[in-house]
């Protein structure tokens, strides 16, 4: 609706006039009317004008050609209220969404646990806030690409698989049958930890895993499945992604497309680092290959390291032109926590002496930390982290304890909303109790009002609802207004890649209809038609808005 009024004002402006401006529309309360706008006083300065004498005479012109009641307010604001049959069109048809990306290609990247490491409290975030960002983007009528990358070479692995080894009594894979399925993956992340200890208090260690990490990138080289040492390390790498595809089933994730391991991005990032030492992108310093960011408001950032290694830099380079190669994509989006912040400033300015469109499409989306209610700093080196399962089994047991037979629909629908409705980018306390609560802001909140809506609906099987309407009363009117905010609500998630946008409409989307239902009477009222039509308006924009954050949507509570 914002977008037919502002043509509308254009071409009057235009006509008016003879001049180019698309004016902005704000919903002001409703007492003043259903929209607002105060292009009279920015056009006043340009035309030597009264502002009032612009806003009437563009009011008037309103009326007129918009069939919608104007009224002028202060010094030349122009309220703007709707027929109550175009309000009634309006929220019926608020859950069609208009797609302006159909044709386009986005990749989405998110999640990004590494291999031999647990999937933490972080993890769990960017994966959900990755998967509604997707669904946003997707809805705008873009085909989306889900993927994934994670590393699996590098130091870290090193460290967690000379503490395997040590624990098995030697390179002796078959000891791995030992281990029970259901411990393999917390034994893998534990091996990490131990390795990372020895590797900061042992000189001994630390060798021997220097050693190690030398032989892991060897192994791709040469493609190695067969020795000990490659068995042991393909096996543990697979217990790792297993144990990843589990929590993304378990969260009710679409799943990815692709997963971009490290050792698949590494020899383009090395290729791509040595045709850019050759071409004076990169310059050595002490033995390493080195990007020098200063001269661009930057940073220094290793590339190749002084044993001849590539580092996280070299793999992410490779990364960003493998994902072109790859999709030729007109947007990348990539989501992660906001300590890398100025790292990914680097990345990107590199990619750009090699593929400047790469570069230009490539959006970095950051969040902050995730910690329980006083929570702790988290920590994957020593081991005291907030997993992602602390996170999961806290709710459950909040939500255990809150409804007689709580289920795993309404322990996700509180941890999803819970990270959802927080603007993207600052710290997010999670408090489990609040999250499962049927009262207030909260995921359950807005299951449990879908679930109304169904069972309201079914005792109205059979009524005719209204399709048109020439007269709504107070309530019928506040409720439609509400409904018919939703594509607002949705162009504002897209434009900012944040969900909290969808999430606070629909907070008080439901608000606004709990008012109204206890006020209202919908079956058995002689305006029954209108108010089926209008219930079943708000359970499709309802629907429609769970579905993009990926909340599940039980039928019963």
């Amino acid at each position: 609706m914002i977008q037919k009024l502002q043509e509308q004002t254009t071409a009057i402006i235009k006509k008016v006039y003879d001049m180019d401006m698309q004016p902005e529309f704000s919903r002001p309360p409703a007492e003043h009317g259903d929209f607002a706008t105060n292009v009279a006083l920015q056009l006043a300065g340009k035309l030597s004008l009264a502002p009032r004498e612009i806003a009437q005479k563009l009011a008037s012109e309103l009326t007129a050609q918009a069939g919608v009641e104007t009224s002028v307010a202060g010094p030349g604001f122009i309220n703007i209220r709707l027929s109550d049959a175009t309000l009634f069109s309006a929220a019926l048809a608020a859950d069609t969404l208009e797609q302006p990306l159909t044709g386009k290609t986005v990749v989405t990247e998110y999640s990004d646990p590494n291999p031999f490491k647990v999937l933490h409290a972080g993890h769990l975030y960017t994966s959900l806030v990755g998967d509604a960002i997707s669904n946003i983007v997707e809805a705008a009528g873009a085909t989306v690409h889900r993927v994934n990358f994670g590393g699996d070479v590098g130091l870290h692995v090193a460290k967690a698989m000379w503490s395997i080894i040590q624990d098995l009594g030697g390179e002796q894979p078959e000891k791995l049958h030992d281990i029970p399925k259901s411990e393999k993956l917390d034994w893998v992340s534990a091996r990490y930890v131990a390795g990372n200890e020895a590797y900061e208090t042992d000189e001994t260690a630390k060798a021997e895993i220097v050693a190690i990490n030398k032989r892991i990138y060897e192994l791709h080289a040469v493609d190695d499945h067969s020795s000990p040492f490659a068995q042991i390390y393909w096996t543990c790498r697979q217990w790792s992604y297993d144990g990843f595809d589990d929590l993304y089933e378990r969260l009710g994730m679409v799943p990815f497309e692709k997963y971009y391991p490290e050792s698949a991005t590494t020899p383009l990032g090395q290729e791509t680092v040595q045709a850019g030492l050759e071409k004076g992108v990169f310059e050595k310093s002490d033995g390493a290959t080195v990007f020098k960011g200063e001269k661009l408001g930057l940073h220094t950032r290793v590339f190749i390291n002084s044993e001849g290694l590539p580092t996280y830099e070299a793999k992410d380079l490779g990364l960003s032109l493998t994902k072109w190669q790859d999709y030729a994509f007109d947007q990348s989006i990539i989501i992660t926590g906001n300590d890398i912040q100025e790292y990914m400033k680097v990345i990107i300015a590199v990619v750009s002496a090699f593929n400047k469109q790469a570069a230009e499409r490539t959006l970095h989306l950051t969040h902050g930390q995730i910690k329980l209610a006083g929570g702790r700093k988290m920590s994957s080196r020593a081991g005291t982290i907030l997993r992602a399962d602390d996170i999961l089994s806290a709710a459950e047991q909040a939500a255990a304890d809150n409804f007689e037979s709580a289920d795993m629909a309404i322990t996700l629908g509180a941890v999803r909303y819970s990270f959802l409705r927080n603007r993207l980018g600052g710290d997010i306390i999670y408090n489990p109790e609040e999250s499962v609560k049927l009262e207030g802001n909260s995921g359950p909140y807005l299951q449990y009002a879908l679930v109304r809506a169904h069972s309201i609906l079914k005792k109205a099987d059979g009524v005719v609802s209204a399709s048109e309407v020439t007269e709504l009363d107070e309530a019928e009117r506040s409720l439609a207004r509400t409904i018919s905010v939703y594509p607002e609500a949705y162009q504002n998630a897209l434009r900012d890649h944040s969900p909290h946008h969808i999430c606070n409409y629909l907070y008080d989307l439901a608000v606004a209809f709990n008012r109204f239902y206890e006020n209202s009477r919908v079956v058995g009222h002689e305006r029954t038609a209108i108010r089926v039509s209008l219930v079943t308006a708000y359970k499709n924009v309802l629907k429609s808005g769970l579905t993009i954050l990926g909340m599940p949507q039980p039928e019963k509570m």
